[in-house]
């Protein structure tokens, strides 16, 4: 044993064996007021649906805290805010949830609502990160120290799902002209 670090494999083509989520990719129950459905499509570099994807999503609850297991102290989460779905044939998503609120972040300024997503598919040998914001938090939005840091308008919209009918809307591109602006880890 040399102590070195076991190098990284692809996921292959077995992601979805014991990747499924008891809980489905329901964050809260669809019923529960106030909760949106966020999904899209995940993309490879030529536009084609990743059908063999997953989407992980964490975020702050509607109140602007994040969960705390096991802890009954006074404002404290009973939120789970994690959400998991494996992708379908044409890599569609979704999660049901509550809109997250906006969150100080580390120089005081406030970060816009937001989910963090995970994304794992086929020929990755590391997760990728990004974020998904939402159209309808256009004063936020443009305050966001996250997107303000981006090159352009272009860069920024890759992050920004749209309002539609019962909740929002944003595709996941993977590469190509279109791909979703990634962070380094």
């Amino acid at each position: 044993m040399t102590g070195l670090p076991t190098p990284a494999q692809t996921v292959g083509p077995f992601l979805s064996l014991g990747l499924a989520w008891p809980d489905g990719p329901c964050v809260v129950d669809p019923a529960t007021p106030g909760a949106v459905r966020i999904g899209g499509r995940l993309l490879d570099g030529n536009g084609e649906p990743v059908g063999d994807g997953l989407i992980e999503t964490w975020q702050a609850d509607p109140d602007g805290r994040f969960p705390a297991p096991g802890d009954a102290a006074p404002g404290a989460s009973a939120f789970r805010a994690f959400g998991r779905c494996l992708t379908d044939a044409a890599g569609g998503w979704e999660i049901v949830t509550l809109k997250p609120a906006p969150l100080p972040a580390p120089d005081g300024a406030t970060e816009a609502p937001h989910l963090d997503v995970s994304v794992f598919a086929r020929g990755l040998l590391h997760r990728l990160v990004t974020r998904i914001y939402f159209s309808d938090d256009g004063p936020a939005n443009a305050a966001d120290p996250v997107l303000r840091a981006l090159p352009d308008d272009t860069a920024r919209a890759t992050l920004v799902a749209t309002a539609v009918d019962g909740g929002y809307r944003i595709d996941i591109h993977l590469q190509g002209p279109h791909e979703t602006v990634f962070f380094i880890l």
